[in-house]
């Protein structure tokens, strides 16, 4: 079983590769950890998170690149990402690359989600922390913001626009890199993708509905071997499908053919409850529908669910520290 605190060796072996650019031997990265290149190279190897924050302080320190977690992002390559990576190479659009990526994500780390959210003509990809990154956090969300970009412009050979946002300070060494200044957003409610909605379309040039079947079949088998690990995502998504007529748990415990206790059980063995899905699901969709002027707040907050608007006014408030109209005028 995965450990909600620990990620793929490969990822580690991809920043230990990059340092080589900085002639930082691997040595000087892993000495006196549990890592060897073998167990890197192996699909199997996972390494906790406590030690790939010491492996990417240790390569800051000797390469002495500040911007290391943008050049991790633009190196991402699909392979690195096993039979998921695989999957999302052989998809026919865009959006059901995303939908792979959504489902199967904790078929590479249950430390990290990935949540689509779609609003008008926007859309937004959100990457959820669901264990505590801690020393890692900013290098792990601004090389996967930068990565998934990269990623989505190789899979459909066009140039995507769009910006990042992330849920902390910007970095000292943002304002050197004018692509990054351009294009990420800082001190945000969320980390976040954001980009129209019809790149969802896009056709991904190296699509192959045999050989997608083929890695959809295998990432099903690997989340099936993590148990329970993909409920959270699943209710979710039930969630978002009834938002607007409000989501209640006995409901969604029947769509996924269990008691509502057992439901309650399992999400608490996950470390999450069905209020504090619902909850999140409205705080995001909620952040995106804001974007839209042609909505009122009251719009928003019907579409959310809410019968009042001051019940959602409130939420909005615990969820940022303002209200909905102030967001808006932000």
């Amino acid at each position: 079983m995965t450990s909600p605190a620990d990620i793929p060796g490969a990822y580690v072996r991809d920043v230990i590769a990059l340092c080589a650019r900085w002639q930082v031997p691997a040595a000087a990265l892993t000495r006196g950890l549990p890592l060897t290149a073998a167990a890197l190279d192996a699909p199997t190897t996972r390494v906790p998170i406590e030690v790939c924050a010491e492996v990417v302080a240790r390569a800051h320190r000797l390469t002495r690149e500040p911007a290391l977690a943008l050049y991790a992002g633009w190196q991402m390559r699909l392979s690195s990402h096993g039979y998921l990576g695989f999957a999302a190479m052989t998809a026919p659009t865009v959006r059901a690359a995303i939908d792979l990526a959504v489902r199967y994500a904790a078929t590479r780390t249950t430390a990290v989600g990935l949540v689509l959210e779609e609003a008008g003509a926007d859309a937004a990809l959100v990457i959820e922390e669901r264990v505590p990154l801690g020393a890692l956090r900013e290098f792990a969300v601004l090389s996967l913001a930068a990565g998934l970009w990269q990623l989505g412009r190789a899979l459909t050979g066009k140039p995507l626009v769009g910006t990042a946002e992330c849920g902390f300070a910007a970095p000292s060494f943002v304002a050197q890199v004018p692509f990054a200044a351009g294009m990420l957003r800082f001190d945000r409610p969320a980390h976040r993708l954001r980009f129209a909605r019809a790149i969802l379309d896009l056709p991904i040039t190296s699509a192959d509905p045999v050989a997608l079947e083929l890695a959809r079949g295998q990432c099903e088998r690997e989340l099936a071997a993590i148990v329970d690990a993909g409920l959270p995502a699943r209710v979710r998504a039930a969630v978002i499908a009834r938002l607007e007529r409000g989501p209640g748990l006995p409901a969604i415990a029947k769509e996924l053919r269990m008691s509502t206790r057992t439901l309650k059980r399992k999400l608490a063995d996950r470390g999450t409850t069905f209020s504090a899905i619902v909850d999140d699901v409205r705080r995001q969709r909620a952040l995106l529908l804001l974007d839209d002027r042609a909505l009122s707040v009251g719009e928003v907050a019907a579409r959310l669910g809410y019968t009042e608007l001051a019940n959602f006014t409130r939420a909005f408030r615990r969820w940022t520290g303002t209200t909905p109209a102030a967001h808006r005028r932000r």
